[in-house]
């Protein structure tokens, strides 16, 4: 029996790392980048684990037994200062960002979780009879669990999208826009986007000669004096880049719009529509990616660094767009939960 599990546990890993590896290339922002990655490291633990446990060697024992302990006491102290965590980058958010409600979510979210054990003792155990309370109780436990495993995968498949790195070989350079500071400038976040897209530029000149074509694309906010396409082009012209290899589209106000409207301009030019890239922050290429391909173009992005502290605020922002764009799926597995609390319960 032994000597079956010494081949099969080895090849479970080898199968999932092929998978994981065919599902990148075929698509570089897939759901099951970070399914399949998590069910590597499990594989990768069952490994180390099966291993050790079979092994003589006492240094292999207290390696294992120390990584183990370590992971333990992360997760821990995650668990137990999740909130805490939360409220605190939620409150340098709110010191560094516009006091708009989106940016409030690490905060709002971080409060909730603090005080839900007293919300649950109150309602759950005082106020409503059972077996109704018990319903609740067990509804909550499996919606728990969903959108943490969700949002896990999630969290995962962003990571991994970013470590695509195209070859030196594009036609086109598209730069997804954001809003302008005071109206007419650029911001530091959409600078780094664009001083991504000058690096992607100038390295492939370097490297095969190939001039890509930067497509700045942004429309006019209610509260901007110009285009933010316009004000990005400008910037790139100061960056010394060649007037002949920069265009500006000024008419999308949204993402899905950025695509639709660049790949007009990529039409217009006669370029081909799936040898080009796309440039926004690193938390946003994931579902990005979806619209570039909804516009008819088979392109990934390459993402431009955020600050660590906006992360984890614009990493929540992002699933929750994913979840309204899956909304029907999720609808249905909200109700198969209640069915299952109701049933189990009655």
């Amino acid at each position: 029996m032994r000597m079956i599990y010494m081949y099969f546990i080895p090849l479970t890993l080898i199968i999932c790392i092929g998978l994981l590896c065919w599902s990148f290339y075929k698509n570089k922002a897939s759901f099951w980048n970070g399914f399949l990655f998590l069910m590597t490291l499990f594989a990768l633990t069952g490994n180390v684990m099966f291993f050790s446990l079979i092994s003589n060697s006492k240094i292999l024992h207290s390696v294992f037994l120390i990584l183990t302990l370590l992971i333990m006491i992360v997760l821990t102290l995650i668990y137990a200062l999740h909130a805490v965590l939360l409220i605190w980058n939620g409150i340098i958010v709110w010191r560094r960002e516009n006091h708009s409600l989106a940016n409030l979510l690490t905060l709002i979210i971080g409060v909730f979780l603090l005080i839900y054990p007293l919300l649950s003792f109150l309602f759950l155990r005082k106020l409503i009879p059972k077996p109704y309370n018990l319903m609740i109780e067990h509804f909550t436990e499996m919606s728990s669990f969903y959108i943490i495993s969700i949002f896990l995968i999630f969290s995962l498949s962003v990571w991994i999208c970013n470590f695509y790195r195209p070859k030196p070989d594009k036609d086109f350079i598209i730069v997804l826009g954001a809003g302008l500071l005071n109206g007419n400038e650029v911001s530091p976040l959409l600078a780094s986007r664009i001083d991504r897209a000058i690096d992607f530029y100038q390295n492939q000149i370097s490297v095969s000669g190939k001039h890509p074509l930067i497509i700045c694309s942004g429309g006019q906010g209610g509260d901007e004096k110009i285009p933010e396409g316009v004000a990005m082009r400008d910037y790139v012209l100061q960056k010394g880049i060649n007037p002949d290899d920069v265009v500006a589209e000024d008419k999308s106000v949204n993402t899905i719009q950025n695509f639709a409207f660049s790949k007009k301009t990529v039409d217009r030019y006669k370029l081909d529509p799936n040898n080009g890239i796309f440039v926004s922050n690193n938390y946003h290429i994931y579902r990005a990616t979806a619209y570039a391909n909804n516009a008819g173009m088979k392109i990934s992005g390459i993402g431009s660094k955020t600050s660590g502290f906006f992360l984890p605020n614009a990493i929540i922002r992002e699933f929750i767009a994913i979840l309204m764009r899956h909304k029907l799926a999720n609808l249905l597995v909200i109700l198969l939960f209640v069915v299952i609390a109701v049933a189990d319960k009655l």
